[in-house]
């Protein structure tokens, strides 16, 4: 049963590391309508906040039944998990208050989207590969 909950918190996070690299195509898809970017930003950030909290869960769930302990992995996937979340809810935030319509500060959130996904899509991928080093045995965190 653990295998299977393993199993499940793993493909979440393969989902997720897909949708944040698609996330990369809200700037490009809404670069001449920043209203447009404005509500597609609301919306990647509910997406994102939903599979993040859905990944969350299927760790702590994993991490009770399986009786795993406070591990130096799963703190980092913890405050990985927090750091995400802080910086999506303050990304969403900014692009909320901004005056989109000002042809500068839409450029300028546009970049800022693109630098924060990398930054995402870079916690999550290092997390997924100490997770299959560990997995094979390559270190022991």
């Amino acid at each position: 049963m653990t295998a299977q909950m393993i199993a499940s918190h793993s493909i979440l996070v393969k989902i997720f590391l897909a949708f944040l690299i698609a996330g990369f195509f809200i700037p490009k898809m809404t670069a001449k309508h920043p209203l447009k970017f404005k509500k597609a930003s609301f919306i990647y950030t509910m997406v994102f906040q939903a599979i993040a909290t859905m990944i969350a869960f299927t760790g702590i769930l994993v991490m009770v039944v399986g009786k795993y302990g406070f591990s130096l992995s799963i703190i980092l996937m913890i405050f990985i998990w927090a750091a995400m979340m802080f910086i999506e809810i303050r990304k969403y935030k900014v692009i909320k208050t901004a005056n989109v319509e000002d042809p500068e500060k839409h450029a300028l959130l546009k970049s800022l989207f693109y630098k924060i996904s990398a930054v995402q899509v870079f916690l999550v991928a290092v997390m997924v590969v100490l997770m299959v080093f560990k997995a094979k045995g390559m270190i022991a965190i």
